[in-house]
């Protein structure tokens, strides 16, 4: 049984995910598409709502701290899924309302579900090292 917030995080990386990959999908239409597909339940689509426009709005600070971070990469070559992950990652980092080491563990386990064989070390990395340069570990 999952907490409703891990819940919220794996549903606003599929929003994330679907708003990436059909560039231009406008995010509301991205939530009503995955409520479809996976059943209503309010009360996580609400956090995940939240979460996701949190990270759309933030995306460009994100992004750099993310970049600044994952040493000799560009975020055209991290793949959709590990940049939405590490995207809601700095986000929970940066907002301090979840322990640094929640917020981490929380994308790392979302890498191991949703991400390739070498996604959980590369997010783990690099959130660590955001986190440290932060001041949050």
């Amino acid at each position: 049984m999952l907490r409703p917030e891990t819940k919220a995080r794996a549903r606003a990386l599929q929003i994330l995910y679907s708003m990436d990959v059909a560039a231009g999908l406008p995010l509301v239409d991205a939530v009503t598409r995955l409520a479809q597909l996976t059943g209503p339940d309010p009360t996580v689509y609400d956090q995940a709502e939240a979460l996701a426009e949190a990270v759309v709005r933030e995306q460009a600070e994100l992004d750099r701290l993310s970049l600044g971070a994952a040493e000799n990469w560009r975020l055209d070559r991290i793949a959709a899924v590990e940049r939405n992950i590490l995207r809601i990652g700095v986000h929970e980092l940066l907002k301090g309302e979840v322990p640094p080491k929640v917020a981490i563990d929380e994308a790392v386990q979302l890498a191991h579900w949703f991400g390739g064989a070498k996604a959980p070390g590369f997010v783990n990395g690099v959130l660590d090292s955001v986190a440290r340069g932060l001041g949050r570990l």
